[in-house]
């Protein structure tokens, strides 16, 4: 006999505000008993110091949780020049420390100028990827240190929001698996005196901004309708993707898993489109012909399609 999943059937996307000193993990697992839900998840970790936009994903929207993984974000942090850590952060421990000469906005700016476009780095030690199965953070808590390849990740856009004697703000919009640590320790190591960040928030992921979110202890206070309403639909995480519409014998041959004859517009053989049925999410399908499409991720749907 199947074992029954605990909590209960919840859909959506929720855009949390993660408080600084947990990790996505905890933040996460903190909202999901808070809604009782059976099923969630969230996209793009954020390190316990870093703050900001955190999309969990419940039930259903779990299955499209990859486009907003593979999102664009955007992040304002603060740089302390003159001194490095072993993690690129205000948390690592301290080890060097130099001077810092005399710097004007306009010497920064000629540093961040190059630190635009599509870039290198090197994925840091204290990260989430790993090495022979364990991640990269255990072995540097162990003084380990391995061989990392070089990745390239593209600076669509990075502002200089302020600047002081010992640091600076910016505000960085980047492509996915881009290190806001790494960016500032390069950033140090070219202006001469080495830096890492004190602060990061996260202010966009994909299609979603700070405006919406919403913290924890602020959840906590609402009642159940109230908290329910904080949730996004599903395809709320998809509106980059084309929609379609589908007729109501053809929506259940696709949910079967067969094709379906569809007008299809412009979109080519192997494009993604967004399915609907009288304004309902099906989910998403692939252009196999003109005029015709296959099931590539469905929502599951207990209730019938209405001729």
């Amino acid at each position: 006999m199947a074992r029954r999943r605990r909590g209960i059937p919840v859909d959506g996307v929720l855009l949390l505000d993660k408080a600084q000193g947990i990790s996505s993990n905890h933040a996460l697992q903190q909202v999901r008993r808070l809604y009782e839900a059976q099923k969630a998840g969230h996209t793009g970790t954020l390190d316990p110091m870093a703050t900001g936009l955190l999309p969990i994903c419940f039930g259903e929207a779990t299955k499209f949780s990859a486009y907003l993984l593979d999102a664009d974000k955007t992040y304002r942090t603060h740089v302390r020049l003159g001194e490095t850590t072993d993690s690129g952060d205000a948390e690592g421990t301290l080890v060097e420390r130099h001077s810092v000469p005399a710097l004007v906005e306009q010497d920064i700016e000629a540093v961040l100028a190059r630190f635009r476009g599509d870039i290198e780095q090197i994925p840091p030690m204290y990260s989430a990827l790993k090495h022979q199965g364990r991640p990269l953070y255990e072995l540097a808590r162990e003084g380990k240190q391995v061989e990392r390849a070089a990745r390239r990740v593209r600076v669509y856009d990075m502002r200089l929001l302020s600047c002081e004697a010992e640091g600076f703000e910016l505000e960085v919009r980047c492509s996915k698996g881009t290190y806001i640590r790494t960016l500032a320790e390069d950033i140090g190591r070219a202006l001469g005196c080495g830096a890492h960040i004190t602060s990061l928030r996260r202010l966009r992921s994909g299609p979603f901004d700070a405006d919406a979110m919403q913290g924890f202890e602020a959840l906590e206070q609402m009642d159940g309708a109230s908290r329910q309403a904080r949730l996004l639909p599903v395809d709320a995480m998809l509106p980059h993707v084309p929609a379609l519409e589908v007729a109501a014998i053809e929506s259940r041959r696709l949910l079967q898993g067969q094709r379906a004859r569809v007008d299809t517009g412009a979109l080519a053989p192997d494009e993604t489109a967004r399915l609907y049925h009288d304004g309902a999410f099906l989910g998403l399908v692939s252009v196999t012909t003109p005029g015709e499409v296959m099931p590539r991720r469905l929502r599951n749907t207990a209730s019938p399609v209405r001729e």
